[in-house]
This record gives structure tokens, sequence and C-alpha cells, in this order.
């Protein structure tokens, strides 16, 4: 027995990167990842790379910020299996500007993904998770849930406001066994970060490698970047939950660069 037999899990964002790593690992544990992406050949892609290792996996195409298409591939996944058991919001992009100049057009972008894609996301799953008596919706948070970062207004103001949905989703949620949690993670080498450090190199007048020294892993205790292993550890733990107990809670995962 696994800890996540059977179990269903929709991961938004999962064609790459942190989600696919969380896919990955939980159906390596027994359960059946929803691939759910803006890039649906990257999505079948990695649904099929699951399905080749002998696990189960679905994918689907979604905007998180696109009310239609988030309904009706939740629809569709509780059509095929019956139940939505897990929510991994995870979908997000990066822009990366002085306030002073942040175009509007950005900001209403990046806190539509962020945002609106975990309210989206949620809602379409909670009837599913209520009417079940269980759920486990586990946001992608940051470090920058918790302290800001030059250049990165809408960025830090979503990760601030994930943390706040989840404390309300866990007060309201409890009644129906359905939990809420926020991993928050450090610099994770992703393609998102990958980006980044040219950009920031431009924008601080620092080489890419002082930008990944001074900036980005300054405050660690190690000099490392966080894996994608160690921020889906983590999600697994809170999607394995057995009660209430963890809920409401947000776990930074960062080489010690915030500490609590």
């Amino acid at each position: 027995m696994t800890r996540f037999d059977g179990r269903v899990a929709i991961v938004t964002g999962a064609a790459s990167g942190i989600g696919k790593e969380i896919a990955l690992r939980f159906a390596a544990e027994g359960g059946i990842p929803v691939i759910a992406d803006l890039n649906l050949d990257a999505a079948n892609a990695t649904a099929a790379e699951i399905k080749s290792k002998g696990s189960d996996a679905f994918a689907v195409a979604m905007n998180v910020a696109d009310e239609e298409q988030v309904e009706k591939a939740v629809d569709d996944v509780v059509a095929m299996f019956g139940k939505v058991d897990v929510l991994v919001s995870n979908a997000g992009i990066q822009i990366v500007r002085p306030l002073v100049d942040f175009p509007f057009a950005d900001w209403r972008k990046l806190l539509s993904i962020h945002l609106d894609g975990a309210f989206l996301t949620t809602r379409a799953c909670l009837k599913h998770m209520y009417a079940a008596n269980y759920g486990r919706v586990i946001y992608m948070g940051s470090v920058h849930s918790k302290e800001a970062s030059k250049l990165k207004a809408p960025y830090v103001t979503a990760k601030h406001g994930l943390i706040g949905l989840a404390k309300v989703l866990a007060k309201e949620g409890a009644e129906h066994n359905v939990t809420a949690n926020v991993v928050c993670p450090g610099f994770v080498r992703t393609p998102l970060v990958d980006k980044q450090i040219p950009e920031q190199a431009r924008e601080l007048g620092l080489s890419e490698e002082q930008v990944v020294k001074t900036v980005m892993l300054k405050d660690t205790v190690d000099g490392e970047f966080t894996s994608t292993d160690d921020v889906a550890d983590a999600v697994l733990y809170f999607a394995a939950a057995s009660s209430n107990a963890v809920t409401g809670q947000s776990l930074v995962v960062s080489h010690g660069w915030f500490m609590q």
C-alpha cells in the first residue's frame, strides 16, 4: 500500500518544472496525476512518460485564468475518475521590472495567473471535494510569500495573497475534511528562474554569476538552489495528511534563506 493509492490529483502547470516533478512523484506512490497545463502537447508528453512507467495519468488543457476552461477541465476529470482528491495549484509566471514603470497589463496578467488561477481551480474542485468529504489543496507559494525582493511587485503580492486564501479555505473546508496549505520554495533552477538570471543581471548591473551568488542564494545556509525534489517532498507531505491537524500552514523550503 502506497500513500496515494487511487487518489486523483490535479496539478496545474505540470508539463514541466516543479509541477512535473510533483506529478511524477505522486504517480510513483500510486496516485493518478492530472497534468493540467496551458501547453496540451507538453502535458500529453508528461502523461505519456508517466504511463510508460506503469502508472496512470491524464492530460488536460488548462489556462488557469479562464473560468470556463477551468470548470470544463475539472468536470472532465470527474467524468473520467469520479472524483478529485488533491489540487496542487502550481501554475505561475514571473515578470521582473521596477514598480515605478511596471505596466498595468503585466501586473494584471501575473495576478490573474497566480491568484485568479488559484481561486478558479480551488472553486471548481471544492464542490467535488465537499461532496466526497475529502480534499487536500496545496498552493505553490514562495519565499516571496514571506518577504520581498526588488523588481517583483506583483509576484510578491500574489504569493503573499495565496497564504490568505489558504487560511480562509482551511477554516471553510474543515467541516468537509478539506485542508489547505502553502509550500514556499526558495530559488529552484527551473526555466522560470533561468530566464530571470539575465533579466536581473541587466536590471541590477551585475554579472549572471553575481546574481546567483549575491542576490538569489545570498541568504541560504549552503549556497545551494532548492531542488524540484525538495519541493515535491513538501507538497506530498501536505497531500498525504490524514487529518485537519496540519491546515492553514505554510512551509518554507529554501535552504534556510527564510527562517520562521
